[in-house]
């Protein structure tokens, strides 16, 4: 399924509560829906939010791909940020609406299957520097097994520099959060690595929307 989290001005998060008479009603999750057959992601989530909310999206960002497993199955979330919008959100099916800052996500019910995006919303579209509160880059595959052992419990995403898609697929299976290009891909090559991992990808020589048409979530503007 595919969703967005469609964020104001102000900076706060929209999230939808389930109505009764479905699967965990009365939970809450970032609105979204299931994609029709053959139909491409972007325009899938533009679907959805048409018409769950009412509103007309443009440019939304790719940010990660979470998978959950319930009782009653697996969910596959295609999450995406949607900052720009036209129409003001109003929940079409009944359902209850709640804008929230980041810090409120984390106590708002979100359903199991939403919870870990919480922290993936903390990136930034541009990566300026190496570490911050919310996020710290390795410089390499070697150095990045011993990041996530220490980073267990201190709330950081741990990213990766890399250099190509054989690197980012390393990296994801050793416990990565993000990976981050180190040199500029072609869009090929881009689009094959974004495709191959559900992680965020920071790319290289680009604008930030060419980035996102190609899968990626942001850009990295790290002094090599």
């Amino acid at each position: 399924m595919v969703a967005g989290a469609v964020t104001r001005a102000d900076g706060r998060i929209l999230i939808a509560q389930r109505p009764p008479g479905k699967h965990l009603a009365g939970g809450w999750e970032f609105p979204g829906g299931k994609l029709e057959s053959g139909e491409a992601r972007a325009a899938g989530l533009a679907r959805e939010l048409r018409e769950e909310l009412d509103i007309t999206i443009r440019d939304p960002r790719p940010l990660v791909r979470v998978r959950h497993i319930y009782p009653y199955g697996e969910v596959l979330i295609d999450m995406w940020v949607v900052t720009r919008y036209q129409g003001e959100p109003q929940g079409l099916d009944g359902q209850a609406l709640r804008w929230c800052t980041h810090d409120e996500l984390a106590t708002s019910g979100l359903l199991p299957a939403d919870r870990p995006i919480v922290q993936a919303l903390r990136l930034p579209q541009r990566l300026t520097q190496t570490r911050s509160l919310h996020y710290e880059v390795t410089g390499s595959l070697l150095g990045l097994s011993s990041a996530v052992r220490n980073g267990e419990g201190s709330g950081r995403l741990q990213g990766v520099l890399c250099s190509a898609i054989e690197d980012g697929s390393r990296a994801a299976g050793m416990g990565a959060q993000f990976l981050v290009l180190d040199r500029t891909l072609t869009q090929e090559q881009l689009q094959r690595l974004c495709e191959s991992v559900s992680l965020p990808v920071f790319a290289r020589g680009l604008t930030l929307e060419a980035a996102w048409t190609f899968g990626a979530t942001g850009l990295s503007e790290l002094v090599s």
